[in-house]
């Protein structure tokens, strides 16, 4: 039996590396990445300042306009201190960080200990939508590091399945 994942990929760092989406835990969020993946996407990311060890890729207003599944989101699975190799979805509606009249999603990568989703609005609940294989965690971080280093990169996210 398959089970629906995504590729996450950025070449200037070396990132490849696969997350198993969690439907059981996370079926709303699940389903929006799923959705917002119909097909690949390039997003934007960049090392987070507040959350600690994440890289932070924000999905683009336009990607959002008109589509059935930029939905406000329950927090599900949610936690406040993301584990390394948890791939977390969160959701911030219209107006709640200093007026933006869009809903923001933002898919975090988070690749080390001590993480924490404390933010300048203060605190946000995310939810784990996904989690990087534990055989490619150590990749994963090592290339997280990269692009903390290097700065702002294009990260890719494909539909997969293992």
């Amino acid at each position: 039996m398959t089970k629906a994942a995504i590729k996450i990929t950025e070449p200037r760092s070396g990132l490849s590396a696969t997350a198993l989406l969690l439907p059981e835990k996370a079926p709303g969020n699940a389903a929006f990445l799923w959705g917002y993946l119909e097909e690949p996407r390039m997003v934007a990311g960049i090392h987070a300042m507040w959350t600690g060890p994440e890289i932070s890729c924000p999905v683009p207003s336009p990607h959002l306009e008109g589509q059935a599944y930029a939905q406000p989101l329950p927090a599900e699975n949610a936690t406040l201190t993301p584990q390394p190799g948890d791939i977390v979805l969160s959701y911030v509606p219209p107006r709640m960080w200093g007026g933006n009249p869009n809903a923001i999603f933002d898919i975090g990568l988070f690749y080390g200990q001590g993480a924490r989703l404390l933010f300048p609005i203060g605190w946000l609940a995310g939810s784990v939508v996904a989690q990087v294989l534990p055989e490619q965690r150590e990749q994963f971080a090592a290339a997280c590091g990269v692009i903390r280093r290097n700065g702002a990169c294009d990260v890719t996210f494909t539909r997969t399945e293992i």
